[in-house]
Order: structure tokens, then sequence, then C-alpha cells
């Protein structure tokens, strides 16, 4: 690259590059936007405007490192954008998807909070906190807890949770027994547990196998272990009446449905689908 290109040069260039590497040419304007320091707007409206040599340089070595390795552009930047708030995301935490901001919108949209009483809610396997924290800043009058096994991740949670001004109780524990050891009781548990079989990771881009987090990504037991588990746990950290609520593979549901109902006979059980029509969230009313 020489000097003075302008900024749409620079940007098909990458574009370009990116196609080439079979990779999605949008990461160019991601990147650029990112190292310019501007926003979508101001980004548009300097299509023109020639971009510094040093930082034609860092876009492109970024460019290059992510056609090539497949590394996220998330890592890359340092964060994800999540129900409209910026999350610091790493390599030791799932980048988030958007579907989990429509699990997000389902708790937030079936919790009735006119009751006066603080609600109890806990995010099991909450990696960067995407889930509690924005629980948190949504629902009024609202108690959250948020485990982890992973100190590395609850460290991600933890500074999301400064940055973004959200009062979350970090607990570090494999599923619900940081919450069974403290005896805590919740109206509401939701889980974006890992539900991918291992025997599926062929089948994954390079950039979710090769940088996600395993522990975030796979379970035994063909992708149900973590729901046997917390459903498991459930009767002994749930109040009664209380929701429950999971993320799932498309076609775990009736799997899933199946753990809750011999768990909890006494429930009602939906299956949400996603904006893409498919099985996504497994939501119970436990009596």
């Amino acid at each position: 690259m020489t000097h003075e290109q302008k900024q749409f040069e620079v940007l098909r260039w990458a574009s370009l590059f990116l196609e080439k590497h079979h990779r999605e040419s949008r990461v160019a304007e991601i990147l650029l936007q990112y190292y310019l320091g501007v926003d979508r707007q101001q980004f548009y409206m300097l299509m023109r405007d020639p971009v510094p040599i040093e930082i034609v340089d860092k876009f492109k070595a970024a460019v290059e490192k992510h056609a090539k390795t497949g590394i996220p552009v998330q890592h890359l930047i340092g964060h994800e954008i999540f129900y409209g708030r910026e999350f610091i995301v790493n390599e030791h935490v799932l980048i988030p998807r958007p579907e989990t901001e429509e699990l997000v919108q389902h708790i937030i949209q079936s919790t009735d909070t006119s009751g006066g009483d603080p609600l109890t809610i806990i995010d099991i396997g909450t990696g960067s906190g995407i889930i509690a924290i924005t629980l948190a800043l949504e629902i009024p009058n609202s108690i959250v807890y948020a485990t982890d096994i992973s100190k590395n991740a609850l460290e991600v949670a933890e500074q999301n949770a400064k940055q973004l001004g959200a009062d979350v109780h970090f607990l570090q524990g494999d599923f619900l027994q940081p919450a069974i050891e403290k005896d805590i009781q919740v109206d509401i548990l939701v889980s974006n547990p890992p539900y991918i079989a291992k025997s599926e990771a062929p089948e994954l881009s390079d950039t979710v196998k090769n940088f996600d987090p395993e522990l975030a990504l796979f379970a035994d037991a063909d992708g149900l272990a973590a729901y046997q588990t917390i459903i498991a746990q459930a009767p002994q950290a749930t109040k009664r009446p209380a929701q429950l609520a999971f993320e799932i593979g498309y076609e775990q549901s009736e799997a899933v449905y199946a753990l809750i109902q011999e768990t909890f006979s006494e429930s009602t059980i939906n299956t949400i689908q996603d904006i893409n029509g498919k099985n996504r969230i497994v939501s119970a009313k436990i009596k």
C-alpha cells in the first residue's frame, strides 16, 4: 500500500483480500472504523479522505491476520456489541451471538416486576457476563448472580459489569454449585451453556473452534451434559414458582423439554424459535 491512500481505496483492497480468502468482506469496515476511531456515520462521510500510513499498516496487519488464521474480528478489536452495549471479549469467553439477545429479550418480556419484591436471577455459565449484566440493567429491582467455572472468564465479566455500571454478584464454580453452597434461592434461572456435541467440532468454522474456549462450546452426552447437570441441581436453588430459560441447539428441544419435565413434573414448558425459525429457547414455568 502506498502513502496517501484514500479511505475507499484502503477499504476496497481489504474487501477484495478478504473475499479471496473466503472471509466476510464486511470485516474490513468493522476493522477500519475501529482503527480510525470513528462511528458509522463519520466513517461513510470520510470515504474520500486520506488514511494515515500508520493506521493503514495496523489495519492491513489485522486484515491479513483475520484472513489467514480466522481470528475473530472481536478479538482483534477487543469488544462486541450486545443488546446495544459494548462488552469486552477475549480468548477466555464466548463471543456473544444474536440468538442470545433473543434469550435475554424473552426473560425481560416475560418477567413481572409489579410485585414490589426484588426478583433474584441467576445466570449459569456467564462467560463475558452479557446475560447477567444486561438483565441487571434492564430489570429494575433485581438481584442478579452469575456463575462460571473459569476464573479467567469471571475476570472479563467483572470488568464488563464495572464498565457498564451493573450490580452483579459473581461466583466461581461448576454450574449451580456455588449458589447451592450459599443457599441462594432464585426466581429466574437462565443459561446459555455449552451445548455442541464434540462429534460436531469438524463442522464448525475455524473462527469458532480455534478461538472460542472449548469449555463454552462443547458438552458430553451429545451436547446435553450441561442441561442434565443444571436441571438436576435446580430444585436446590429455585423458589416456587420459578422460571427456567435455556438457549439450546436447534435439535435439542425435545431432550431439554424431557429433562425439565422429569425433574419438575408440575411445570409449563415452551419451545421458542429464533428469528431464523429454528428452535432456540426452552422456557419453563415451575409451579
